[in-house]
């Protein structure tokens, strides 16, 4: 399988394409029920709401997901994740696009791979939902 870009070509400073994501009450309990979160905020929005949230949100589980996917849709199938770093800020609730963009921040080499720190944030109408880094390895080409 080929990579969606050649390492050899990845520097610091290349913009990822945004990815937005329509967050619905489906994508919500779906990503809840897929990692076993049975919290009712993720699913209740009664119980969300009593909670002091504006709805049902996004577990951390799902956002990590979400994360995982952006950056590896961009860098390929070759991409293997080394680490996840995000912190959690407002809510990812439904009716509200969460827009993803990143940046890379780092470029270096280890033994035959190239290892790429991408600094990224998902961000909808209510503020920040995640920022953080995500660090892939490429083959090197």
């Amino acid at each position: 399988m080929k990579t969606a870009i050649p390492s050899s070509n990845v520097k610091v400073g290349h913009e990822l394409p945004e990815f937005a994501l329509p967050v619905t009450s489906t994508v919500i309990v779906a990503g809840a029920i897929a990692s076993r979160d049975f919290m009712p905020a993720h699913h209740d929005p009664e119980y969300a709401r009593g909670q002091g949230a504006p709805d049902i949100f996004m577990n951390i589980l799902t956002t990590n997901g979400y994360v995982a996917r952006y950056v590896t849709d961009w860098a390929g199938s070759e991409a293997m994740i080394r680490t996840i770093r995000i912190r959690l800020g407002g809510p990812a609730v439904p009716g509200q696009l969460l827009r993803f963009t990143g940046q890379v921040t780092a470029v270096g080499e280890e033994a035959d791979e190239r290892v790429i720190e991408v600094t990224l944030r998902a961000v909808n109408d209510l503020g920040e939902h995640a920022t953080g880094t995500v660090v892939v390895t490429l083959p090197l080409t």
